[in-house]
Formats: C-alpha cells, structure tokens, sequence
C-alpha cells in the first residue's frame, strides 16, 4: 500500500540545477520523516538528506552540504531535492524513502550530470 514515486530527473550540465520530486501515498505522510538516498553501479547507497516530519529539522551528507536543499510540502504528501551546483559524481538514481517503512522504494529517478 505504501507507494513512492520520484520525478524530476534527467541530464544536465556540470554547474547545473534540478528539482527532484517524490510524492508518497499509503500512510500518514505528515508524521513521518522522509529521506533521499542515490546509488549508481558497484556502490553503496547512500544517505543524501533527511527532513524531519514537519519539516523544521533537515540533515544532509557531506557531499551535498550547501549545495542541494530538502523540502516537504505536506498538504501534497509530496518532499523534494533542490539540486544546485551539480557535479558530475552527483550522476546517480535517485530515491526516496520513509522512515516508518524503509522496506518501501519507488523506481527512483535517474540524474546525470555531464558536459
């Protein structure tokens, strides 16, 4: 029942900027913190930021620090990844999780980012 569904990818030059959606069903969005991971061939994943359920408390790994911005819209069961300032080591498939039911993921969505 628990359903994520990401959006917003796509390629973009080094530099560049991209807005990354996830809007979630199946559960009480609104008390729930939600995550963004990324991982590519051969790697971990990896924990890319975090939002607290109200969205007053974010967290971001090192990598990104400064550079991208998570966000919650609760009325739209909807958080998102600000992407600013892109590399080409962001290049990735992005994903979403809630922290209540991390079991669940969507398809992702996929990021390059080239010149």
């Amino acid at each position: 029942q628990v359903q994520l569904v990401e959006s917003g990818g796509g390629f973009v030059q080094p530099g560049g900027s991209l807005r990354l959606s996830c809007t979630a069903s199946g559960f009480t969005f609104r008390r729930c913190p939600m995550s963004w991971y990324r991982q590519v061939p051969g790697k971990e994943r990896e924990l890319v930021a975090t939002i607290s359920s109200g969205g007053s408390t974010t967290n971001y790994g090192d990598s990104v620090k400064g550079r991208f911005t998570i966000s919650r819209d609760n009325a739209k069961n909807t958080v998102y990844l600000q992407m600013s300032g892109l590399k080409p080591e962001d290049t990735a498939v992005y994903h979403c999780n809630a922290e209540w039911y991390p079991q669940y993921w969507g398809q992702g969505t996929q990021v390059t980012v080239s010149s």
